[in-house]
């Protein structure tokens, strides 16, 4: 699933805010096709955003998760040209990572 991660990040010279979409079904197992059969679980199951090698932000999901999941969130430092790394892994072993400025 190459490409799936969105993100824009930006810093006040305080504070660095990060919005990222990430393109994923998040199919939970539970809901049925146009034929009556079940769609099979297909989830992220966790998120890491991270600032010069360390984690800023963790995140553990489940199939209650929306599809094309939206991150909105904050933390102390960063600078503007500072590089911000965001990866996922799924439930199925699928995996995505991007980096980004920070602006």
């Amino acid at each position: 699933m190459a490409g799936s991660i969105l993100v824009r990040a930006s810093s006040d010279g305080t504070a660095t805010t990060v919005q990222a979409l990430i393109h994923h079904p998040m199919d939970s197992g539970f809901v049925k096709d146009a034929t009556g059969k079940l769609i099979p679980a297909h989830y992220i199951q966790v998120v890491e955003f991270a600032h010069s090698g360390s984690v800023v932000l963790t995140a553990f999901w489940g199939g209650a998760v929306s599809k094309d999941p939206f991150t909105k969130f904050s933390f102390k430092g960063g600078k503007s040209g500072d590089d911000l790394s965001i990866s996922w892994v799924d439930n199925l072993g699928n995996k995505d990572s991007t980096t980004a400025k920070i602006s």
